[in-house]
């Protein structure tokens, strides 16, 4: 069968444009004579589409849309993921569906199985699972039809499955002939050579082939990589879509391809060019077309500037140097040089005039109290004060800088350093920003080498350096992934870091903190478990006092 796979870039909500891309793509497909064109799942109305499900007015409107959609086909097929409602007694009576559209009728549906209900998913929370699977006899073929995770669940590759059943498996054994999955699955760096390996395993064991197609762009926090795959009956990966962008190709059943091994690039490449698509996608979806940066001397706002350059132009990326009396020369002139090499436009202004004002008019309330944090979070948000005037009184962006080491720990100001719009490093721990730093310099220094060099220091303070308050960033990031990414606890930690005071501490700060990051701005999630609406941990709890 001549397939033609379109992997788009829906917006959550924009069923119009949604239908229009589905469209575009199914008379591509008809003119290149294709006899099915398959989309993502959710195509029609964007995935996740959260609360949205829960208007009534929401669902009519998506469900006119896919009606629409099908009146408008002839013998080729249309495969879209959309939404499908049917009034129960009990549960809601909505379902994640994969509709198949023919000579101008809805002819089948399959209704999604398998409902993550885990990290950055909640399906349960909107939908019903699907009570049977079926296959549907179309040219010659035996459809096997799935919605993503339904494929996620296969016997032959995962030690420990997470349901007791195999819609997959279901589908081979009713006889399924060519194996199809539609799927919005977010990326963290591993899970493209994930995706080969299980997808592989099946296919070899079943015997058959498979058409995968996945959405590419970004969705607040998550990002989605595209790179949809066609397997042969063989298990080898034939043909795979780009990486981080829109596409179409057409995969042919019948034709030999060349084997393709190797899916993903390294850390440093995959997790900048995620973390580039997240950023572009955010603005322009949420209607932004200028961000504004803090740029302060040090590796992550460097970081952040040049990931906003290549999201959004150096034309229109502004960023601010805010000096004190506690910022180094180096930092002044560090700033200087990487505005220089990225070609961008910047603002000096000093907050120490500010910062001696606010001191004076606190004066008779601290008393003769000692200088401590308080003056250190003063500085902080006089910073984050400019740049949201900047960002309200010229409408860019704001994004924050700090890094998913700093937002673990605390090491940041509530509405100082953590105000805007999007996190951009927030998924990234510091040792790793240093490897994309130096990833980013692999063929000129476009990062001044000095601002990677040099000891980091929030500059709040003289002579400050991070290594006051916190122990080296190759230990601490060590302890955070064993307890934010692996699960590990207290004990299981010490077994490997030998430092109990070390990992107490870090622990403890990690839990202490958790109000800080409910009220943080989104972070784009380029990890297995970012900060955000995939990890929901209590604020009040006395589990770690």
């Amino acid at each position: 069968m001549k397939i033609a796979l379109c992997q788009i870039n829906p917006i959550i909500g924009d069923i119009g444009g949604n239908k229009a891309k589905i469209e575009k793509g199914y008379k591509r497909g008809v003119n290149d004579g294709a006899e099915l064109v398959i989309f993502p799942e959710l195509a029609l109305c964007g995935y996740p589409p959260q609360d949205l499900i829960e208007k009534e007015e929401f669902r009519t409107a998506v469900q006119a849309a896919a009606q629409e959609l099908a009146s408008i086909t002839g013998e080729t097929g249309l495969l879209f993921g959309s939404i499908t409602e049917h009034k129960e007694s009990v549960g809601t009576g909505i379902y994640n569906s994969a509709l198949l559209c023919y000579n101008g009728k809805l002819q089948f549906t399959q209704k999604k199985t398998l409902l993550p209900n885990y990290d950055v998913f909640d399906e349960v929370r909107y939908f019903e699972s699907a009570k049977e699977v079926f296959v549907h006899e179309f040219k010659g073929e035996q459809l096997g039809i799935s919605i993503c995770e339904d494929i996620w669940n296969d016997d032959d590759y995962w030690k420990h499955r997470r349901y007791h059943t195999d819609p997959v498996q279901s589908i081979v054994d009713l006889g399924a002939t060519l194996l199809l999955n539609i799927s919005a699955s977010p990326y963290a760096y591993g899970r493209r050579t994930e995706r080969l390996e299980m997808l592989s395993v099946l296919t070899k064991t079943d015997k058959i082939p498979l058409a995968y197609v996945c959405c590419a762009g970004a969705q607040t926090d998550l990002i989605f990589d595209g790179a949809s795959m066609c397997f042969s009956s063989n298990g080898e990966l034939k043909m795979m879509g780009k990486c981080y962008e829109e596409d179409y190709f057409i995969f042919n059943t019948e034709h030999k391809y060349p084997s393709i091994t190797k899916v993903e690039k390294s850390m440093e490449e995959e997790v900048l060019q995620s973390l580039i698509l997240g950023l572009k996608d955010y603005a322009s979806k949420t209607g932004f077309k200028k961000a504004v940066i803090g740029l302060s001397g040090g590796i992550d706002s460097a970081i952040v500037v040049y990931i906003a350059v290549q999201a959004l132009g150096a034309e229109n990326v502004h960023v601010i140097m805010m000096p004190s009396k506690y910022s180094s020369s180096g930092s002044i002139t560090d700033s200087e040089k990487l505005i220089q090499n990225l070609s961008i436009t910047s603002s000096t202004i000093s907050i120490q005039p500010a910062f001696e004002k606010v001191l004076d008019l606190l004066n008779p309330i601290f008393s003769d109290k000692p200088e401590d944090i308080t003056e250190e979070n003063l500085q902080s948000r006089l910073r984050g004060v400019y740049l949201m005037a900047y960002s309200n009184k010229f409408g860019s962006l704001l994004c924050t800088t700090g890094n998913k080491s700093e937002m673990a720990v605390g090491y940041a100001t509530l509405y100082g350093d953590m105000n805007g719009a999007l996190a951009v490093l927030g998924d990234v721990y510091k040792t790793d920003v240093y490897k994309i730093a130096n990833f980013i310099n692999r063929n000129d220094e476009v990062i001044p080498e000095a601002i990677i060099s040099k000891p980091p220091s929030a500059e709040l303070r003289h002579n400050q350096t991070d290594q006051d308050s916190l122990p080296e960033y190759e230990i601490l990031d060590r302890i955070l992934k064993m307890y934010l990414e692996e699960s590990k606890e207290y004990n299981e930690i010490i077994e490997e870091v030998k430092d109990e005071t070390i990992v107490k501490k870090i622990l403890r700060l990690v839990d202490l903190n958790e109000f800080k990051r409910k009220q943080a701005a989104p972070v784009l999630r380029v990890s297995t478990k970012a900060f955000g609406y995939g990890r929901r941990y209590p604020i009040v709890q006395g589990w770690r006092k």
